[in-house]
């Protein structure tokens, strides 16, 4: 296969991975700058060029968009799916798990267990909002929020209504949710290739820290994980539509819960933690999968 690796940084772990694997199966893969890729749309005969050279030939397109730049880059990805390149995650999904609202809400309508989760425009319903999570400690995040920046926790009533408020006067958009005690400051990541779970990792932040990225100081053990975390994960994966997805979760009292699934998981923290090749999980998937055309939403959506 001829395959497009789409990201702005082939220099990465996780992508000089995905890279070695696939040429170590024999395939072709070409990193390619998306930001750099520019489209000529016109009726019927969608084009991708870069450096002055139609993008043409390819089999199957991995997207690595970076959640800055995500609007660009799913704008190339749906030109991809529209000249017939299969993708390993489609356009429309990967903008799904990217909307932190329109994630929590398809999960939720799907019966996947979440934290009690309130979301309002109205800064007079602050209190209202802390009743629906169950009063502080509260945990506040901004939507456009990746790798533990801009989550804030309230710990008292006071504490976290300042801050709710705070963002609802700089006509910031916000989720408050459950703080789940009794995870202690340790999550779970379940990395789903496929309808399989294949490697997952607990992370645990530094002391004092709520927060488990490997990002902000966090560490990463091999996870055993129950029945139901598995269930749960894959669920949450199929929700989104993805078919790569890092599905984070909490162990609360009343079972596990999602906080995040992200379409772009990292490499290196579960590969080293689980010991798991999940690179080659993921070029298995295409070998499996790939076909001219077979891409279900062709751009749409």
């Amino acid at each position: 296969m001829k395959i497009a690796l789409l990201t702005r940084n082939p220099r990465l772990y996780s992508h000089q991975r995905i890279m070695a694997t696939a040429v170590g199966r024999g395939h072709e893969i070409v990193p390619i700058d998306y930001l750099r890729c520019y489209m000529n749309i016109t009726s019927r005969k969608p084009e991708l060029r870069y450096g002055g050279e139609k993008l043409e030939g390819f089999d199957a397109v991995i997207p690595r968009i970076a959640a800055s730049h995500t609007f660009y880059g799913l704008a190339v990805l749906r030109q991809f799916e529209m000249m017939g390149v299969y993708p390993l995650n489609e356009s429309v999904a990967i903008g799904r798990s990217r909307d932190k609202l329109r994630s929590l809400q398809l999960l939720a309508r799907d019966g996947v267990g979440l934290p009690a989760t309130a979301f309002a425009h109205d800064s007079q319903r602050t209190e209202e909002i802390l009743t629906l999570v169950g009063g502080a400690p509260v945990v506040v995040k901004l939507l456009e929020g990746t790798q533990g920046i801009g989550v804030v926790l309230g710990e008292t009533h006071k504490s976290a209504k300042s801050v709710i408020e705070a963002f609802h006067g700089a006509n910031v958009n916000i989720l408050v949710q459950q703080f789940i005690q009794e995870s202690a400051g340790q999550d779970i990541r379940a990395f789903v290739v496929g309808r399989k779970i294949v490697a997952a990792m607990e992370r645990k932040g530094p002391e004092g820290e709520f927060r488990s990225n490997l990002h902000r100081g966090g560490s990463a053990t091999v996870a055993e994980l129950t029945a139901a975390e598995k269930s749960t994960a894959l669920k949450a994966a199929q929700s989104m539509g993805l078919n790569v997805a890092g599905v984070d979760m909490l162990r609360a009292k009343s079972g596990p819960v999602v906080m995040e699934v992200n379409s772009s998981p990292g490499l290196e923290g579960i590969e080293q933690a689980s010991g798991k090749d999940v690179a080659k999980a993921m070029i298995e998937f295409l070998e499996r999968a790939a076909k001219p055309g077979h891409t279900r939403t062709r751009g749409k959506g």
